[in-house]
């Protein structure tokens, strides 16, 4: 019996690796194995620490874009405390250069290629037997000072491999995000991703999936990414799965990595009638609409269609959409990639992600850089900084959009005023992300730190510069405000037309009008103390008419609105208040 550590280092504390499981599975029956996960904010001396306290004979470590630089600083370490240790890599960034890490890193012993749940059965009864590991496929190894490969192995058989998430294990996955596999490949040979790699698409016994997911559930995990490169691909297997999943009670959310364009018309009229509201999130790759971009990394895309379905999905106002872009694909330079940034945002997606590509190890397009004129980061994440169509002065200004896109977009704390701003004040959505992100830089914001109501007051300076603050934008921007709050504000960044105390005084010598146009408040304005909880705004009658669809209830006694009034009520405890509209 072998004492094996497994570790990684995380992105962030609340994700939790798929692949170290799946190893612990496959090898805990024979071994003693312990599974140590890590950030990449750990200081690397006391993870060195634990490790040495473990005694291992083999350490087995997942290495990822987001890990590989803390990585190289993590294994020498590892190597001066525990000189006898057994340094096993794998995982996507070591695996498709494997030569050139061992090159890199002398205390590596062996680096995986492809699946490991069976190599690492295969390596530890090799390293047990005191076997040559050449007699382990699908390993790159050393064998008297050089680096040498056992030849590929086969894909392993996803129907007898143990599942990653038993029983015994479940309590360390409270409060954390769970990755799962329903399937295993990819079918698209989109040059810039590693799964292009494998173009078959395997999947995993449908009731297998089905009591894993139940396990799960039941265990109070808080949300369950899909990593399955096209969840729809099998139109029967999805519709299975999405059905169970709506049944379930509690509150586990998902997330699945769609593509939109061959999301089956079926399966979309399903997800419109049945899907649980606000439990199903769909992350899109639309990457570009520019056709010669998508031809020239051998991506097939039918933009009308996933349209259709994105706009479909997003009425039923059931499935929360994520819809990714990548800026600086071959051909697309900044004008175009400004239509596709304007093509996408009209689908009014929840979240719009501005990616920037990156040369993957292993990937068509890494290889064909120099076609492109790509010049890129020598170290992860290996990000283009220009092209052959895209200078550097582009990409940064793409940067400072990107991050006004982040802050007041997929924020959700603006949506009625910018909705408002990219609609009538600026020639496209694109040119107010970018003009503000450019006024952003110019005036120093990238370098300091920001509160919630900073980003209020940039806003309205950056608008009164471009010469577009009116009393509309004025308007919808203090109802952002007031609705991102749990609880009445203390005080407003404007000067409102009552005092807090004169509004208290009016809300108390109108309850008896209130109760008429909105009854179900009546329970609500029994309570004395309900002023404090409430805040009153009048606005121009075309704010207005912007915000009904958010009002929770209207007044429509008069249609002759030259303006209005709003009362936001707050619950008792803490929460998004609701807002009520009428006219005086």
């Amino acid at each position: 019996m072998a004492k094996v550590v497994l570790s990684t280092l995380n992105a962030k504390f609340i994700h939790s690796s798929l692949a170290l499981r799946y190893l612990r599975s496959a090898i805990q029956e024979e071994h003693h194995v312990r599974l140590l996960e890590y950030t990449i904010h750990d200081p690397l001396d006391l993870i060195v620490a634990e490790f040495y306290e473990e005694e291992p004979d083999v350490i087995g470590l997942s290495c990822y874009i987001w890990n590989i630089e803390q990585m190289k600083k993590l294994i020498p370490l590892i190597k001066k405390v525990l000189p006898d240790v057994f340094i096993l890599l794998g995982g996507p960034e070591v695996s498709y250069e494997a030569p050139f890490y061992m090159n890199m890193l002398s205390e590596v012993d062996a680096v995986a290629v492809g699946e490991g749940e069976e190599l690492i059965q295969e390596l530890l009864e090799a390293l047990h037997l005191q076997l040559p590991v050449k007699s382990v496929s699908g390993l790159y190894y050393r064998e008297q000072g050089d680096v040498k490969y056992s030849g590929p192995r086969g894909y392993a058989n996803l129907e007898t491999l143990p599942t990653p998430y038993p029983d015994e294990y479940m309590g360390e996955l409270k409060h954390r995000v769970v990755y799962y596999e329903a399937s295993r490949g990819c079918p698209f040979t989109c040059q810039f991703c590693l799964s292009s790699i494998e173009v078959s698409v395997r999947y995993f016994p449908l009731q297998r999936v089905l009591r894993d997911l139940e396990r799960l559930i039941q265990a109070g995990v808080r949300q369950i990414n899909f990593v399955d490169r096209t969840f729809n691909l099998k139109k029967d297997y999805a519709l299975q799965l999405f059905s169970f999943l709506a049944e379930q009670e509690g509150d586990t959310a998902y997330h699945f990595e769609i593509t939109g364009d061959i999301l089956h018309p079926d399966l979309v009229e399903w997800l419109v009638q049945h899907a649980p509201v606000n439990k199903f999130r769909f992350e899109v790759g639309v990457q570009s609409t520019n056709e010669l971009a998508n031809q020239a990394v051998h991506r097939r895309q039918n933009f009308e269609k996933l349209s259709a379905t994105v706009r479909k999905l997003k009425h039923s106002g059931k499935i929360h959409q994520h819809l990714d872009l990548i800026a600086g694909l071959p051909h697309e330079d900044y004008a175009s990639f400004r239509k596709t940034f304007n093509d996408v945002y009209e689908l009014q997606p929840d979240e719009l992600q501005l990616g920037f590509l990156k040369l993957l190890r292993g990937t068509n397009l890494r290889a064909d850089a120099q076609k492109y004129g790509y010049v890129a980061m020598d170290s992860s994440p290996y990000e283009v900084l220009s092209s052959h169509v895209l200078s550097y002065k582009d990409l940064i200004r793409l940067k400072r959009l990107e991050d006004i896109l982040e802050k007041y977009y997929n924020s959700g704390r603006f949506t009625h005023v910018v909705s408002y701003l990219t609609e009538h004040c600026f020639e496209t959505p694109f040119d107010f992300y970018q003009s503000f992100g450019d006024y952003w830089h110019a005036k120093g914001w990238t370098r300091i730190g920001h509160q919630p109501l900073d980003l209020v007051h940039r806003l309205r300076e950056f608008l009164q510069f471009a010469g577009v603050w009116d009393e509309i934008s004025y308007a919808l921007l203090r109802v952002d405000y007031t609705l991102r709050e749990k609880q009445r504000p203390r005080r407003l960044f404007w000067r409102s037309g009552m005092e807090e105390k004169e509004q208290d005084r009016w809300l108390m010598s109108h309850q008896s009008e209130l109760r008429d146009i909105f009854p179900e408040l009546s329970p609500v304005l029994s309570d004395t103390g309900f002023p404090s909880r409430a805040v009153i705004e009048r606005i121009p009658r075309d704010a207005f008419l912007r915000l009904l669809p958010s009002i929770h209830a209207v007044d429509s006694t008069s249609e002759e609105w030259t303006a209005g009034t709003l009362l936001f009520m707050f619950p008792k405890t803490s929460g998004t208040p609701k807002i009520y509209g009428w006219v005086p």
